[in-house]
């Protein structure tokens, strides 16, 4: 069966670190452009950054203020986001899917709730 699954998610403290994963099940990651993204409630979806086939990073807005960083362990076959400096506002679903900007035919995994919150 062809999935994504998400995990990493959870309730963390304001300035705090986290690891998002994104697990693959059914094809290799590396054959894909991976983009991760997050809905808060109330928003649209907001692309974050995404990795192509052949490595090309490419980061998005809140990933340029150097918070966000996605990589990817073809050994694992698993795509992470390592978020750092965590904000109440970055509280949101974060889902990963098979594109960067989340067009038709995009494959998504189930989401993983992050919560910021003192």
């Amino acid at each position: 069966q062809v999935q994504l699954v998400e995990s990493g998610g959870g309730l963390v403290r304001p300035g705090t670190s986290l690891r998002l994963v994104c697990a693959a099940s059914g094809f290799r990651l590396e054959t894909k452009t991976i983009g991760w993204f997050r809905q808060a409630p109330g928003k649209e979806r907001q692309g974050l950054a995404c990795i192509s086939s052949r490595n090309p990073v490419i980061d998005f807005a809140d990933s340029r203020n150097d918070r966000f960083h996605i990589s990817r362990d073809d050994v694992e076959n698993e795509v992470y986001l390592d978020m750092s400096g965590l904000r109440p506002e970055d509280t949101a679903v974060y889902y990963c899917g098979t594109s960067c900007h989340g067009t038709p035919g995009t494959l998504w995994g189930q989401g993983t709730q992050v919560t910021v919150s003192s």
